[in-house]
């Protein structure tokens, strides 16, 4: 017994004193996608003033295919001391796993949350020529016609599917489903009526929204979003207790010592509370999240608890 807790004494000084040396190099992020996209400009938004928060150089990866698997199963694998992280994502860490067939990887069991960056909410979305002109009528219309309204996501397995069966379950609705490759292609056909309906990212849809090419109908969100005020949020309009965004956040493999993943936490709160970070995500209509760390970590279990639910209810996978 005494050995045993001299042994847990000098592990737990040898990783504080790991913690006070690090970084002691560059920081290296991430990004299972291609630049350019919400993802990358995410990481390059905040890797300036995480490097200064940490001291050291953050550089941005892009490592991108299988759809955000390569890039993320690379980081699961990688050395456990805090200089690989991964920009993660809905996408990657909770809604997608929670369809994907053969992961290389636990997106809870292999990764250490470190900390939210920003969410954004869904839009529920109808085509200019879709005579339905709110979601009293949208919802009136599809159970009047179940199965025949149509609405597009950006594909199969997506955080837009997932939350359209989401939408489906909580309202009662019958939808016709029809799957894109990615979120541009539908927003062609949406904005061009072959598509009657969409539930998008709002930063995708937003510019099209203002310009009166698409209406809004809902939101996903739990409140209204401040670049759409007049848009009420499906929970108002009696979907009650719904809720669906897309967030982004700093993932590190599960071994990183604890002291290293509190540093790399607390780095991080600091570089979103500057004010030029924030005002840039906000022009990009994204919410910048505030958690801590522990509070992010429940948040990313519940969240891909929430979507293993209604793929498993949906019986949606991906190969």
């Amino acid at each position: 017994m005494a050995r045993s807790i001299v042994g847990l004494c000098v592990a737990l000084v040898c990783a504080a004193a790991i913690a006070q040396e690090f970084p002691s190099r560059p920081v290296r992020i991430v990004v299972p996608w291609p630049p350019a996209g919400n993802v990358d400009i995410t990481a390059r938004t905040v890797a300036p003033a995480f490097g200064e928060a940490l001291g050291q150089q953050v550089i941005v990866e892009n490592r991108a295919g299988a759809g955000g698997r390569i890039g993320t199963e690379a980081v699961a694998k990688s050395a456990a001391d805090g200089y690989t992280l991964l920009l993660g994502s809905s996408g990657t860490v909770t809604a997608g796993p929670a369809v994907w067939k053969n992961l290389g990887f636990d997106p809870l069991r292999d990764f250490a949350a470190v900390g939210p960056i920003q969410s954004v909410p869904i839009v529920l979305t109808v085509a200019p020529k879709t005579p339905l002109a709110s979601y009293a009528e949208y919802s009136a219309y599809a159970k009047a016609h179940p199965g025949q309204l149509t609405i597009a996501s950006a594909g199969n397995g997506s955080s837009n599917h997932l939350a359209i069966e989401l939408l489906m379950r909580q309202a009662n609705l019958q939808l016709l489903h029809v799957p894109y490759k990615g979120s541009g292609p539908a927003l062609t056909d949406l904005i061009g009526s072959q598509v009657q309906s969409m539930m998008d990212q709002l930063t995708a849809s937003i510019g099209h929204i203002r310009e009166g090419r698409i209406r809004a109908l809902a939101i996903s969100s739990a409140k209204r979003s401040p670049l759409l005020p007049e848009v009420p949020t499906l929970d108002e309009l009696g979907v009650k207790g719904y809720e669906a965004a897309t967030f982004t956040g700093i993932f590190a493999p599960a071994a990183v010592p604890s002291p290293i993943v509190e540093r790399l936490a607390s780095a991080l709160r600091k570089a979103l509370a500057q004010p030029a970070v924030r005002e840039r995500y906000q022009a990009m209509g994204v919410e910048v999240m505030d958690m801590s760390q522990p509070q992010f970590a429940a948040y990313v279990r519940s969240d891909f608890q929430k979507w293993q639910k209604v793929a498993r209810e949906g019986s949606i996978s991906v190969e």
